[in-house]
């Protein structure tokens, strides 16, 4: 169960996606309405959200209590657990967005699923540099600012995330301890990770009388995918709505993964837990940190993954809720109140919000009580064993957490357009140029639709 569970979140995590902003944004000098009021005299301040649940529950009614002259009313397209039928989610994307590029949307919209490259390049979102400089209620020095900087569109803010998560790369300590294979982690490229792995391989194997692997449990197709979600700005010039798959680097790419499946340094299929060397994962919490490294690994080793020409650094940024203002809602400062109530302590702890906090002093708390509970030996991992974990992973994982400061925005259906297209090349239907060509042609079409 373990490792299935950590398999999905591999798959998940691929394709996980985000959209860029391009464009200027809104300047919040335009007003189109009044604020409205309540009979009690509180001012309406409106949010919509794709679909509720607890956090949003909890949310309003510990905002409403710390702000009583404001009547938070959060509109969602779908109740807690109410079906999704076909075609629910398009017309929940049409909806939304007719309404936020007409200016009749809500004060504050869920937007992690829609367009905000357009919306931006049209002006309809609040920049909220000067909201964030100007604000003295906040502990700018406890915020993540890593994340809300990297997340910066055209130099401006206009998303703040609920939370993130991390797109990690985890290898077996054991194995590239006891070995004189040197990983450059911050400058290796995916060739030189079929390089190194065989090598690894080859010591790894020794008296082992099964096969070792150093990726397993994904298709080609699948860890083309992922690649690509890592290095899409080299592959997606977002603003110029132009791609470059036809280039001899995605050609190189795609020939680099059938020769790893080839030479069978990567599996397809299911691999028994110690059987492969490296794993990749989307880690959500602090508890993440433990719970699937060491499931997987005795010692595992957190590492930067391969980079083909992408940018390095610290582990990828993957935003949980992202919220904005609307440009002509009259409520702009109600609406910032209540970005600035998300980055409190308060709404960071409550138990229903997913992914990492924006608030370091939250993290550190949250490991600090994992690291007390595995010194004292009461922390199990899934499987029921021990938690065994040295007090240097804690503070690598604190650095980790802190440093993070990478973010590919991409769009999910030209990642899909790559898994789909490739797989004739991966069966041998077609060459690695002909299906770049075709990859091309059809992410060039749907960026200009």
């Amino acid at each position: 169960m373990i490792k299935k569970k950590w398999l999905f979140m591999l798959f998940m995590g691929a394709l996980m996606t985000a959209t860029t902003a391009c464009g200027t944004g809104g300047s919040g000098k335009v007003e189109s309405k009044e604020k409205q009021t309540t009979k009690g005299g509180k001012t309406v301040l409106t949010l919509s959200i794709q679909e509720s649940n607890p956090f949003y529950q909890a949310l309003e009614k510990k905002f409403e209590a710390k702000y009583p002259n404001i009547d938070l009313q959060i509109k969602s397209y779908k109740n807690m657990g109410e079906k999704w039928e076909p075609n629910d989610y398009e017309k929940y994307k049409k909806t939304t967005n007719t309404a936020i590029l007409s200016g009749k949307g809500t004060d504050i919209i869920e937007v992690g699923n829609l367009p905000i490259n357009e919306y931006v390049s049209k002006q309809v979102l609040l920049n909220m540099n000067d909201y964030l400089e100007q604000d003295k209620t906040l502990n700018k020095s406890d915020v993540q600012m890593g994340v809300l900087n990297a997340m910066k569109l055209n130099g401006g803010i206009y998303t703040v995330p609920s939370g993130f998560s991390l797109r990690a790369f985890i290898g077996d300590g054991d194995v590239l301890k006891n070995t004189d294979v040197k990983i450059d982690e911050k400058n290796w490229s995916w060739k030189d990770f079929g390089e190194i792995s065989k090598k690894l391989m080859q010591r790894a194997g020794k008296g082992n009388k099964d096969q070792r692997y150093a990726l397993a449990n994904n298709p080609p197709d699948v860890i083309l995918q992922e690649m690509i979600v890592e290095s899409y700005t080299q592959f997606v010039d977002i603003a110029a709505k132009k791609a470059n798959f036809d280039s001899p680097a995605f050609v190189e790419l795609m020939q680099q993964i059938k020769k790893m499946f080839d030479e069978k340094i990567a599996t397809s299929a299911p691999a028994d837990i110690g059987n492969q060397l490296f794993y990749s994962a989307v880690i959500t919490s602090p508890a993440d940190l433990i719970d699937g490294p060491h499931s997987f690994f005795d010692n595992p080793k957190l590492l930067l993954r391969p980079h083909d020409g992408q940018a390095t650094g610290g582990m990828r940024i993957i935003p949980s809720t992202q919220f904005a203002i609307q440009v002509k809602s009259p409520a702009k400062d109600e609406a910032w109140k209540f970005m600035t109530f998300l980055l409190s302590e308060e709404a960071q702890s409550l138990q229903d919000r997913a992914g990492f906090s924006l608030l370091k002093s939250v993290n550190e708390k949250m490991l600090n009580d994992i690291q007390e509970k595995v010194k004292s030996g009461a922390y199990k991992l899934p499987n029921g064993n021990t938690a065994k974990v040295s007090d240097e992973e804690f503070t690598q994982f604190k650095q980790l957490i802190n440093s993070a400061d990478q973010y590919a925005s991409l769009d999910g259906k030209v990642i899909y357009i790559v898994g789909e297209e490739s797989i004739s090349f991966f069966s041998g239907q077609k060459s690695a140029e002909e299906v770049a060509k075709l990859i091309q042609n059809r992410t060039t079409i749907y960026l200009n639709e």
